[in-house]
């Protein structure tokens, strides 16, 4: 009979020797198998012809009485493992305590027919088995993948130790052996019932005798693992890899009596293995098939570098306390198509900006800006001030929905605005030709009012903006105005500045103070409102000149026209005079009293909002003799006690100039 071999699934080898009347068995608890010819033994499994030769075997009784000491037991096997590959091999085999014969119900590969899935570390299993393991598993926390491990009830083994032995005729140097070498080697197992102890060795086919150090020898008690009878035997299990297990011979012993040894002349001689002679297409198409399978994993690999890459991150264990309001690179990549130039809505001095579309949430449409910073100081805690801005819900706010960060770079993604920014409508006479009328002016101007209301009265917190200007306003699809970067120019703080100024904000909307200082405060952002508002109003920006003539400055341009009694004069000419006076002189008086240089002399948002609303009569303001400009210098050079002392011209028939000062002490009290 050829040794058992094991090439599918699941083989199971039970051999019961109190009933046997064979040849081979010494005495009623103790056989010897020199080769199984002619052996009657129980096949247990998946094999192909694979029958019981007799009905199935009676167990062998492990205690003398029941509930009693689990009686000593010594067995010795010799077998081989030969893999198609020198390196690789399915999973190994086992040499098995098992309480029944019916264990081709148990899982293959890794479980080696012995458990299953569900019940793997089960008492209610109450098996032992020494395996002989040649892959490794991690998840049942595998040393190596050559290794004998002693196991109870689960695959996780208890012990275990490198395959190898200790050489007695070299004063006991331990020796490596490979389980997959293809040779034949011999493996002792003893269980001691008196001491509870287990002992494991193992020794190349050539040495007979058992080496005195054993490879393993762990106390290990069975009295609470096993039934009062079980089933000794050997099972295996392969998988992709065609790889056969082969025992060659067998002996066991029970009660301290040492297995019988095995006659290694008499053992059957493994088959012959190695490739086959190859044909001649065979020479032809394994070089090209191998050179095709390299490229191809050089292909994957480069693409899977590419991909992290692509997609890499940079996380913290802090950004978790942050919760949802972090979004993966990847889905913003396949949202905006790649950051391709098609989708890019704006450049601005924070970064770019870039239309989006969420697919897995309702194809949400989002704008996404790239912002570049390098610093990671203070980052905690701008990504906090972020978030915490993401709870901000106003209708004329743009919603920020979150953030991701990239190495060098953060991400911020809000609500889509389909109509852009409000700079393009007031500047960029070649994407939109139209003209903004008069009631879409007043109504923006309002709407930004009560954005910035919201920010810095009616929210939780103070929230300072710090760049009111026309290109942060945005236009949702009904032409409502929504402010936006609220709160995020403090990443110049501690990132790259595009303006190369320390100073946060942009020229021509910067506060006297805030220029001095460096502290925005809500008044700062008034000043900017201000400006804003002549802005939208005059449609010119707040610096740079008309005409060889004009003023450079809005503010002192809207202000000589003022103080000339002809403030309609400075309304946007394409209007063509088709707007409600009332409210453009009231607006143009807003934006002065608002950009006014001293910041008390500012009225607050709240103020503004009821002026706008006509729920508050606003105060005339006497005309000025010196420019905007010309009290900002003189503002920042300490001249603010020496301006507040002049009297009014209404009263004392001072110069010009300290009338211009006298407006501000009337003014000071508009808050």
């Amino acid at each position: 009979m050829e040794p058992l071999r094991r090439f599918l699934p699941l083989l199971f080898l039970l051999v019961a020797v109190v009933s046997y009347d064979h040849g081979a068995v010494l005495a009623a608890d103790e056989f010897t198998y020199n080769g199984f010819g002619g052996a009657e033994l129980t096949l247990d499994g998946i094999w192909p012809g694979t029958r019981s030769t007799r009905p199935p075997p009676d167990p062998i009784r492990l205690r003398s009485t029941p509930g009693g000491a689990v009686r000593s037991f010594s067995c010795a096997f010799v077998f081989a493992i030969v893999s198609n590959f020198t390196v690789l091999s399915d999973n190994g085999m086992a040499f098995v305590v098992a309480p029944a014969t019916r264990l081709s119900t148990f899982n293959a590969g890794q479980y080696l027919g012995i458990l299953n899935v569900t019940d793997n570390g089960a008492s209610s299993n109450r098996v032992l088995f020494v395996e002989l393991d040649t892959m490794l598993n991690p998840e049942f926390q595998d040393m190596n993948s050559n290794h004998l491990g002693v196991n109870v009830n689960s695959m996780r083994s208890l012990y275990n130790h490198t395959a190898g032995y200790y050489d007695d005729a070299t004063g006991g140097t331990f020796n490596n052996l490979s389980l997959i070498s293809r040779q034949p080697m011999r493996v002792w197992v003893d269980y001691d019932g008196a001491t509870t102890r287990l002992d494991v060795t193992m020794a190349p086919l050539d040495v007979a005798t058992k080496p005195r150090k054993p490879l393993i020898s762990a106390p290990v008690n069975l009295s609470g693992v096993v039934d009062d009878t079980a089933f000794v035997g050997f099972s295996a299990a392969t998988g992709v890899i065609y790889t056969r297990h082969y025992v060659l011979g067998w002996s066991f012993a029970m009660d301290g009596a040492p297995a019988p040894p095995l006659d290694a002349s008499g053992l059957p001689k493994l088959p012959r293995f190695g490739p086959k002679p190859r044909s001649k297409v065979l020479e032809i198409v394994l070089p090209i098939a191998t050179a095709s399978f390299v490229l191809a994993l050089v292909v994957v690999v480069f693409l899977l570098v590419r991909r992290r890459i692509r997609y890499a991150e940079v996380r913290e264990d802090w950004e978790a306390e942050f919760g949802p309001h972090r979004f993966s690179y990847k889905e913003l990549y396949h949202a905006t198509k790649g950051f391709k130039n098609k989708q890019l809505l704006g450049t601005g001095g924070f970064g770019r900006v870039y239309k989006g579309v969420l697919k897995n949430k309702s194809n949400l449409e989002i704008a996404v800006k790239r912002v570049s910073h390098d610093s990671k100081q203070g980052m905690k805690e701008f990504i906090a001030e972020v978030v915490s801005i993401g709870h901000l819900r106003h209708r004329n706010l743009v919603q920020l929905l979150g953030y991701c960060r990239r190495k060098g770079e953060l991400l911020l993604v809000y609500d889509y605005m389909s109509n852009g920014s409000l700079d393009k409508y007031l500047y960029d006479k070649a994407t939109n030709p139209s003209v903004l009328h008069w009631e879409q002016r007043f109504q923006i101007i309002k709407g930004v009012a009560a954005g910035l209301l919201y920010l810095h009265e009616d929210w939780e917190q103070v929230v300072v903006h710090r760049d009111v200007k026309a290109s942060n306003v945005l236009l949702d699809a009904e032409m409502n105005a929504r402010l936006g970067d609220f709160g995020l120019a403090r990443l110049y703080d501690h990132g790259v500045d595009p303006q190369t100024t320390h100073v946060v904000g942009t020229m021509g909307y910067l506060a006297p103070e805030l220029v001095r200082t460096g502290k925005a405060t809500p008044v700062t952002d008034v000043f900017a409102f201000g400006v804003f508002v002549l802005e939208v109003a005059c449609g010119r920006r707040p610096l740079g000149c008309v005409a060889p003539d004009d003023q450079n400055v809005l503010l002192d341009w809207v202000q000589e026209y003022d103080r000339k009694g002809a403030a309609l004069d400075a309304v946007d000419a394409r209007l063509c005079g088709k707007y409600d006076a009332d409210e453009a002189r009231l607006v143009i008086r807003l934006g002065l009293m608002c950009a006014h240089p001293l910041p008390d002399a500012r009225p607050g948002m709240r103020q503004v909002v009821q002026y706008l609303d006509g729920d508050a009569p606003m105060p005339e303001v006497p005309p000025t003799y010196v420019s905007y400009t010309m009290l900002a210098l003189m503002h920042n050079d300490g001249f603010d006690s020496f301006a507040m002392s002049y009297p009014s011209t209404a009263t004392s028939g001072v110069s010009p100039v300290s009338g211009a000062f006298s407006d501000v002490s009337g003014l000071s009290g508009g808050r």
